[in-house]
């Protein structure tokens, strides 16, 4: 074991246990501390036993075993306790030493403690870091940002313990500054949301409408993970909708009423906050939401009534026009998650590298797919695209798929079988290939009660124009803004 440590590790729940074995494996050495020096104890004599990682038992033991620049990572709950144990470590810190947030952080406070930490001589670093607890021991999708003069002293371990694709590309790379990894990873965890749900109302298509059993299903899936649908979450649907319990699906006895822990919500508040139509990740998290109402929908159940559920057609035809439906509709997550990103760089002045993001998402983490090598493709070749549909590759499978898409959302809606990201994906898909929208007589409607003013189509752009339409109301206009 070498006489001081490349980096300390804080924080021994399951995600810092593994990610220190991890480092270890790649012949690191690393520090482990904790809170509990209990927990230290019990890792070192056991996971850790016989590997390069060491214990420390106060802040001052964990600073001394480091080299210099010392990295420290913390894997310890967001919020206050990461504030916390910033402030027990400054004292002990020299100029250019690196502190590293390694948990689900909203990237405000990421920004926020990269300006404090810098003020004082220290870097910082916010990652977000995919994977669960499998990717955390063999792999995890890393998205580091923050302080740009620490990752040339983070690169070599990150990069070491990420998860590669087939090329041996590391999954991790600098993101951009001050909090833009820990906002790329908030997006990721967006489009997990959506992704998660429309696959959930696929099963629920071939389920209630269909009538597929369990064992049908998982054949599906299974095609589906073989071809243009692979992906990791499609990979764990064939495989949950195959286990069974006394012989019965097990899935079939989990309660349905959803948990989330406010990553897809916060990705959801801040596309309202700048205005980017993000409504496939805002209604996976209202689905959520609305599963949470358990007791009040088994109620309404028995008072509400809908369409009765009646299949006559074609159902191998239909299960691939779901497959084309699913695709599409994934397709347009990524676009309105990528929008995000982009107007977030545009906002922040973060200089993000969207091609280099689709690289990191291929392996390790929750939302790998497919078709991310395309997207990376896609940014390779135009690095200034506005919307992944106005690339070839996406624009092409789209149209292919946009037959079999529109069946299925009017066949889901006319039978009464909620898919809300199935059909807000269409209707941003149609909205946004339209020329002109009916917001012309929202505006006049605005403008009418509470004179807000209107653009004409016949005068310059930037001119604000007020009508006195009931001839009661005067020449003063009310402001106007843009989101």
């Amino acid at each position: 074991m070498k006489e001081k440590s490349d980096i300390g590790l804080v924080g021994l729940a399951v995600m810092g246990e593994n990610l220190i074995l991890n480092m270890a494996s790649k012949g690191y050495t690393v520090t482990a501390y904790n809170r509990s020096t209990e927990k230290v104890e019990k890792f070192i004599n056991g996971r850790a036993d016989g590997k390069s990682i060491r214990g420390a038992h106060s802040v001052e033991e964990l600073v001394e075993s480091l080299a210099k620049p010392r990295k420290i990572m913390l894997m310890v709950k967001a919020g206050q306790a990461v504030d916390d144990f910033i402030e027990q470590l400054i004292p002990h810190l020299d100029k250019g030493d690196i502190i590293i947030d390694g948990g689900n952080t909203h990237y405000p406070d990421t920004n926020r403690r990269t300006e404090y930490l810098e003020s004082k001589g220290l870097l910082f670093i916010g990652t977000g870091v995919s994977g669960g607890e499998e990717g955390a021991l063999t792999g995890p999708s890393i998205m580091p940002g923050g302080s740009p003069a620490a990752w040339e002293h983070v690169k070599p371990i990150f990069q070491d313990i990420s998860a590669k694709v087939d090329d041996g590309s590391p999954c991790c790379d600098w993101v951009g500054e001050q909090g833009a990894g820990h906002f790329v990873k908030m997006v990721h965890n967006g489009i997990e949301y959506g992704d998660m749900q429309l696959i959930c109302e696929a099963y629920q298509l071939m389920k209630d409408l269909l009538g597929m059993s369990h064992d049908e299903m998982h054949e599906v899936f299974a095609e589906w993970n073989e071809g243009e649908l692979n992906s990791y979450l499609v990979e764990i649907t064939r495989d949950i909708l195959a286990y069974k319990e006394d012989g019965e699906p097990l899935v079939e006895k989990i309660l349905d009423k959803a948990g989330q822990k406010g990553t897809g919500k916060w990705t959801g508040i801040i596309a309202l906050d700048m205005g980017i139509p993000l409504t496939l990740i805002g209604e996976a998290v209202f689905a959520r939401c609305l599963s949470a109402q358990k007791d009040e929908r088994v109620e309404a159940s028995q008072v509400l009534s809908g369409p009765k559920v009646k299949f006559e057609g074609d159902k191998k035809a239909f299960v691939d026009d779901l497959r084309q439906a699913l695709l599409a509709a994934k397709m347009i997550s990524y676009a309105q998650g990528y929008a995000l990103m982009r107007e977030a760089a545009r906002e922040f002045g973060w200089h993000l590298n969207y091609g280099g993001i689709a690289l990191m998402w291929r392996g390790g983490c929750i939302i790998r797919s497919g078709f991310l090598d395309n997207i990376k493709q896609a940014f390779d070749k135009n690095g200034d695209l506005k919307n992944l549909l106005l690339d070839d590759y996406f624009k092409g499978k789209i149209e292919a798929a946009q037959d079999g898409w529109r069946r299925i959302a009017a066949t889901a809606i006319s039978s009464g079988i909620p898919t809300p990201t199935i059909t807000s994906a269409l209707n941003y898909f149609d909205g946004y290939r339209c020329a002109r929208l009916p917001a012309n007589l929202l505006q006049a409607q605005r403008d009418y009660f509470g004179a807000h003013t209107y653009e004409r189509v016949d005068k310059p752009r930037g001119e604000h124009f007020h009508t006195n339409w009931t001839g009661r109301g005067g020449d003063t206009a009310s402001s106007t803004y843009n989101v």
